[in-house]
């Protein structure tokens, strides 16, 4: 989608330093992080929100999840963290192109908000 943000961050059009970049997926610092450790995971395919997921977007969705592990472990999180998905605006999603976030480098405490 030409004027989503993350499709543009996908693309390389605007300057962002990614942590991971494959074929199908990229991951970068949160310009707003929640906590010491706050990484996006994005699909270069432009999907709107989870709720918009299709079959044939299964194993897309492994191959982020196991980006998300490989982070993890890359940026020493091995005492816990967190993968959190929003979807709509009240599930508090700002950006419509589904983004995982990787929270962590602290006790995180629930209820989350």
């Amino acid at each position: 989608m030409a004027d989503c943000l993350f499709c543009k961050i996908a693309r390389g059009e605007l300057s962002t330093d990614f942590l991971v970049e494959t074929d199908q997926a990229v991951a970068f610092r949160d310009i707003n992080p929640q906590a010491p450790t706050h990484i996006l995971v994005i699909p270069k395919k432009h999907i709107p929100s989870l709720a918009q997921l299709q079959p044939e977007d299964q194993a897309l969705m492994g191959e982020l999840l196991l980006l998300i592990k490989e982070l993890a472990e890359q940026q020493d999180l091995g005492d816990g963290y967190r993968v959190v998905v929003n979807i709509g605006r009240d599930g508090g999603q700002s950006v419509d192109h589904l983004h995982f976030h990787l929270l962590g480098g602290r006790s995180l405490k629930w209820p989350p908000g």
